[in-house]
């Protein structure tokens, strides 16, 4: 029984390059596809069920896509289709990526000196079955108290407009970051030990 799952693709829904840099700790062959999947959540409102949701939404997307790879591979055939969907929250408001500039400024001033959690809902979908495995990974990070030239320079560097919560942790040093509880990878946006938990359970084979 164990055999039968050896030789199943790995699917990467997912065009973010930190999740591709990170999903090789644990796999070296993988396929990546962008999920065809309209994001929609209340911002004023978080959910642990919602982002579990969108989660299992995106990698059913990637699942109902019947598309080919460039390599010829069919997505929709002995594959696990794994997606991840990344939110900074504080006081149940959802930070996404920014607009713009202005927006990331805004954000940064918000979560200036408190304490808030990144949460990470990932799902492993196994193309065959139709089975999915979905579970979430929050990781609590406290913002030093920031001066305005220090957002105001961070945010010149472009760097926080594709990122949730207009931050990336990879980028910033003990002048932005107080403490952080959990998780780093999860605050960079992919839980590789949670991700490999869930092929696991999911019935993929490490070698």
């Amino acid at each position: 029984m164990k055999n039968s799952f050896e030789n199943k693709n790995i699917i990467l829904a997912s065009q973010s390059p930190r999740r591709h840099s990170l999903i090789k700790k644990i796999v070296s062959n993988f396929d990546v596809v962008s999920p065809e999947f309209d994001e929609k959540l209340d911002s004023s409102n978080y959910t642990d069920d919602a982002i579990r949701s969108l989660s299992l939404q995106k990698a059913l997307s990637v699942l109902n896509t019947h598309k080919e790879s460039g390599t010829g591979i069919r997505f929709c055939k002995n594959s696990f289709i794994i997606s991840a969907d990344t939110m900074v929250v504080l006081n149940s408001k959802i930070y996404g990526k920014p607009k713009d500039e202005a927006g990331a400024v805004k954000m940064l001033k918000e979560l200036s000196g408190k304490t808030h959690f990144v949460v990470t809902a990932v799902t492993v979908l196994d193309s065959d079955t139709k089975k999915s495995f979905t579970d979430i990974v929050k990781t609590y990070v406290t913002f030093q108290v920031l001066s305005d030239e220090l957002i105001e320079n961070y945010v010149k560097t472009k760097h926080p407009l594709d990122k949730a919560g207009a931050y990336g942790i990879q980028e910033m040093g003990s002048e932005f970051i107080k403490n952080v509880d959990g998780d780093l990878e999860n605050v960079i946006g992919f839980p590789t030990k949670k991700v490999k938990e869930l092929l696991v359970e999911a019935g993929y084979v490490f070698c």
